[in-house]
């Protein structure tokens, strides 16, 4: 080295030094390997960027103690549907609210409404679904509760299941929408209450015709495609569910809880919705233990599964998914939609202990209650489906 520094900078130095002789003196300075590839110039490892860190999975993880929960209760939130609000019908263990979900490999921030806020000023989301998008929407609004509350601005009167709330500070709007088919859909009444026609290949023009008011559009639904239906398509009756048909049809509800989907994505398509599509899926029907929901059967766990606990979905429960997923998949094939999936469903398959049960009502109510092993309690697991939403909105930002 010393060498090197005589005959570059010494007075015997000859100008005409090449830099050859320079870098021969710096063998030790590692070079930049340059290759070639058909002709172009190779990056080389010192060049190339990072490797992007690979994308998390929120929906895959597990339930881990949280001893900070629950993040609101009954009494600072006035948002709770009667029959969610277990704190307030008594019931004893508490210990099921002190959980959060876990993605394996990385971690779901709790939900921060100030952070929510900031991420939809300005927008307009729109719950599209049955009593499980309300108990969701309930959900958000218990958690945005402590930085503020909306105004009802509903175009109807309260006892419309559909609502608008507006957040006059942020300029934010929610939607409620009840379509518990997605489809168009009516009662046939009389002497059938609870049975229903369906017409499969129609949007419900309900929450479609109101659109182009939304920046986001969540759809979810399937615990209404178990009853009794009659399935219409082009005008014509096609098959049906539970119900007398003059005609043979091997079309079941899983054919028409697809067939929904299929259609709500194909509207929105059509209508050039420019928003963001957001597909639920479905959250679980198979937490009854003792019986069906109508004849005893009952979720009194106290506690969430582990990952090895819970059993596999089957039957219709699996059916539903998997149509949900594909149809998914085949709007997003399609281009001209901007859809995303939540799938809160292996999450909520570990939590059969976070439902209303007998806790809905009081126990001496003179009617006739099922427990309920369908919709979540509030506080409750159901706090998490806004940890993922929080993700996916930022995400999409």
């Amino acid at each position: 080295m010393v060498l090197c520094f005589k005959l570059l900078f010494g007075p015997t130095a000859a100008i005409f030094l090449s830099a050859v002789v320079i870098l021969s003196c710096f063998t030790n300075v590692p070079r930049l390997q340059l290759g070639y590839t058909d002709g172009d110039l190779g990056r080389s490892s010192y060049l190339a960027a990072p490797a992007p860190p690979p994308k998390c999975d929120i929906f895959r993880g597990e339930w881990v103690p949280d001893p900070d929960a629950p993040h609101y209760t009954n009494e600072t939130c006035a948002f709770i549907q009667e029959h969610q609000n277990c704190m307030f019908y008594g019931r004893p263990d508490l210990d099921f609210l002190k959980w959060r979900w876990k993605p394996h490999g990385c971690d779901l921030p709790r939900f921060d409404p100030h952070r929510f806020l900031a991420v939809v000023g300005n927008k307009t989301i729109a719950f599209v679904g049955d009593s499980l998008a309300r108990n969701h929407m309930q959900s958000l609004l218990c958690l945005l509760s402590k930085v503020a509350s909306p105004k009802d601005v509903s175009v109807t009167d309260k006892s419309d299941p559909n609502k608008i709330l507006y957040y006059e500070g942020y300029n934010f709007t929610i939607y409620l929408f009840w379509s518990p088919f997605l489809v168009r859909s009516e009662e046939v009444g009389g002497d059938r209450p609870g049975v229903f026609r369906l017409y499969l290949d129609e949007p419900d023009d309900r929450w479609l015709s109101a659109s182009s008011r939304f920046d986001y559009v969540l759809l979810s639904g399937a615990n209404w495609f178990t009853r009794e239906s009659y399935f219409y398509e082009r005008g014509q009756l096609v098959g049906g569910m539970y119900v007398p048909l003059n005609f043979t049809s091997s079309l079941t509800n899983q054919y028409s809880h697809r067939m929904a989907f299929r259609t709500a994505l194909r509207a929105l398509t059509v209508a050039r919705f420019r928003g963001k599509v957001i597909l639920r899926t479905l959250s679980p029907m198979s937490h009854f233990e003792g019986g069906a929901y109508n004849a005893g059967g009952d979720c009194r766990r106290t506690r969430p599964f582990g990952a090895n606990e819970t059993a596999p979905m089957g039957g219709v429960e699996l059916g539903f998914y998997t149509s949900q997923l594909e149809e998914f998949r085949e709007a997003a094939a399609a281009r001209g939609l901007d859809v995303a999936l939540m799938d809160p469903t292996a999450a909520m398959l570990m939590r059969p202990d976070g439902h209303p049960s007998r806790y809905g009502h009081w126990p001496d109510e003179k009617r006739t209650l099922y427990n309920d092993c369908i919709h979540w309690c509030l506080p409750g697991p159901v706090d998490a489906w806004n940890d993922m939403l929080l993700h996916m909105l930022s995400d999409s930002n």
